[in-house]
């Protein structure tokens, strides 16, 4: 034997194998990668679009709607988010004709936004059904006019 030199050892790395927990794990990650990924980007554009929105306000408009923006009321991105959520939630209703589209997204926001806002709701809706009445109402002089006509 040679003090110098010792004998070449053959080693071998041997992973431990997975278990069924682990492969699920990775299973569900591989999944759910696309998901997580196009959540990450919405978040990044909804910082982006923040903060174009708010620089702005802040050099375009006056001063007050820079400080709305700086030092909302309590609740107010909260809200904000709601009502976003309720059209975006419309708009995964609303497959099919281009009426639904229009219509399912603004309902669903409407409805969020009267949730958190009944007074200017109600006196949007007064107004509105004093509109829709003499629309009605015109509409029925003109059909009354056309068969008394005939």
């Amino acid at each position: 034997l040679s003090l110098y030199t010792s004998p070449a050892r053959e080693t071998k790395y041997v992973e431990n194998p997975q278990t069924q927990l682990e492969e699920g794990v990775s299973r569900l990650r591989r999944v759910m990668e696309p998901y997580t990924a196009w959540c990450q980007q919405m978040l990044r554009l909804t910082l982006e679009a923040r903060a174009s929105l708010s620089s702005a306000l802040c050099s375009d408009f006056s001063s007050e709607g820079c400080g709305f923006l700086q030092n909302p009321p309590a609740g107010f991105y909260p809200r904000l988010g709601v009502i976003g959520f309720a059209g975006i939630v419309g708009l995964f209703l609303a497959r099919g004709s281009k009426i639904k589209k229009l219509v399912y997204p603004a309902g669903l926001m409407g409805i969020g936004a009267s949730m958190y806002y009944p007074q200017q709701a109600a006196s949007i809706a007064k107004v509105a059904g004093t509109q829709l009445y003499d629309w009605s109402l015109q509409g029925y002089i003109a059909v009354e006019s056309l068969w008394k006509d005939n």
